[in-house]
């Protein structure tokens, strides 16, 4: 078996610090005999040239690891060098605004637009969601008539801070996950995740079409035509075929023995999509679209604000993506940072080696770490992770990260209490990696596992395995962060 285990680096380093944090981030010689033993038995089972680790303190002081300069795929522990990018541009507190924006002037006797108009978008992902929070379509379109706006004329205009507003499938996701829900469409143009979900009933008889009885987002009901049928028993399979227009067809049956059925879609052209949703907006708050035609895409240019909706702050948005691990969220909050799809990639990879230093292995081709181009070593994910937090304002960047037991870390539970961990994960078909912070009573572990492999999922029962191996005595990290980062913590809201 094969091994590479830098214990002379530990070496090194454990007698390069001083007396003080010696004592607080070392791993006891017990510790040390669990992890080479947990190696020994990982690598029977999944392979042993498949890892690359690295565990390290704060201070970024490496105290175990295998292959950490081997470069891998990252899957979407990239998600956490996205946070931190952006973070570092547009800071914790800022928003994502959706505008109305107008050149012209208001008929304030008829509430009449008289000028030109549009849609200034900036790509909010959390806009028009069912059941989750971020602005509304409605809430603008309630602010526009607020301004005494009655009617607007002409076709829908879609512009955004960066240029024409257009979302289109990322090059550099495989081609294989597009139509999924987790890759849907990505750019200015975003509502409800740009998916729709749908809910049908059974006709009143057989042979009758199903009904329609919930649409996500509102408005899209104006896109669906039905085609299924209502049979009977008490199984259903229904389909949704895309058409030329941007709408649906729903195909199948619908089995008059069930009371509802659901089905959702990703967005194929959100564009038609957000055209439905602002007419069904503007119709609720009372206000005319007359002529509303076709869809122009429009170049910025210096227009009246006159009404706009915001996203929550940064922090709480990055925590959501983190949690749910949202690609579309991860990929469009590179945008909000980078201004743009092509140079994001690229800018986050100068971030990362800026932070860690000569020492970094990286590279990326997108924000989400969907696509399998991505490149990082385990060493680089633990340096950025130790150091990115000692940098002005980024004290409590790790609580940006899920706990354990909630989000993609809930089955992280067993024997530790919640908060103790703060990690991301990384899942593909070959690909199971595993990057954050473990509180402890004597200072907080810095841990990168990642595993490049066909047996992903026994390599993530061992990753869980090694959390709970070095967190048995785990504090929570917000009370470990203040106690050794010298700072306050705040309350993560998992």
């Amino acid at each position: 078996m094969t091994r590479r285990l830098h214990l002379t680096l530990v070496a090194i380093v454990l007698f390069l610090i001083p007396r003080s944090a010696l004592h607080a981030q070392a791993l006891s010689a017990r510790e040390l005999a669990r992890l080479d033993d947990w190696y020994r038995r990982v690598a029977d089972r999944t392979g042993d040239q498949s890892w690359g680790i690295a565990i390290g303190t704060m201070d970024g002081h490496v105290l175990w690891s295998v292959s950490p300069d081997q470069e891998m795929i990252p899957a979407s522990t990239a998600k956490v060098f996205t946070t931190g990018f952006s973070r570092s541009r547009v800071g914790a507190d800022s928003r994502i605004v959706t505008s109305v924006v107008g050149d012209g002037e208001l008929d304030r006797r008829s509430g009449r637009w008289l000028g030109t108009w549009a849609l200034d978008l900036g790509g909010d992902w959390t806009l028009e969601r069912s059941g989750r929070t971020g602005p509304k379509l409605r809430e603008l379109a309630r602010r526009l008539r607020a301004r005494g706006v009655r009617s607007l004329q002409g076709p829908l205009a879609l512009t955004s801070p960066t240029g024409p507003a257009a979302s289109r499938y990322p090059t550099a996701w495989s081609t294989e996950f597009e139509g999924q829900l987790y890759a849907p469409p990505v750019g200015p143009v975003a509502l409800h995740e740009n998916t729709v979900s749908l809910t049908f009933s059974p006709g009143r008889e057989i042979g009758a079409p199903p009904v329609l009885v919930s649409a996500y987002p509102e408005g899209v009901e104006r896109l669906v035509r039905i085609a299924a049928t209502t049979v009977d028993g008490s199984r259903s399979r229904i389909s949704l075929a895309p058409d030329m227009d941007g709408g649906w067809t729903l195909m199948g049956r619908v089995a008059i023995g069930r009371r509802r059925v659901g089905i959702s879609a990703v967005a194929h052209d959100p564009s038609r999509l957000l055209a439905a949703a602002w007419a069904a907006a503007l119709d609720r708050a009372g206000v005319r679209w007359i002529d509303p035609g076709g869809l122009v895409l429009l170049a910025p240019q210096p227009t009246w604000v006159l009404a706009q909706v915001e996203s929550a702050p940064f922090d709480s948005v990055a925590k959501e993506v983190n949690r749910r691990s949202l690609n579309i969220g991860a990929e469009l909050m590179l945008q909000w940072a980078a201004g743009s799809q092509t140079t994001g990639p690229g800018l986050v990879t100068q971030h990362v080696r800026e932070v860690v230093g000569p020492q970094a292995r990286v590279q990326f081709v997108d924000g989400s770490g969907l696509s399998e181009l991505d490149r990082m070593s385990p060493l680089t994910q633990m340096l950025y992770l130790a150091r990115y937090p000692q940098l002005p304002g980024n004290a409590h960047f790790p609580l940006l990260l899920p706990a354990n037991g909630v989000g993609t870390l809930r089955r992280l539970r067993g024997s530790m209490g919640k908060g103790v961990v703060h990690a991301k994960t990384g899942t593909l078909d070959h690909v199971a990696t595993l990057a954050g912070y473990l509180g402890r009573q004597d200072g907080v572990l810095v841990v990168s596992l990642m595993y490049n492999g066909r047996r992903s999922y026994q390599a993530r029962a061992a990753q869980w395995e090694l959390f709970r191996l070095l967190g048995a005595e785990g504090v929570d990290l917000g009370g470990a962060l203040e106690t050794h980062m010298g700072g306050g913590s705040t309350t993560s809201d998992e």
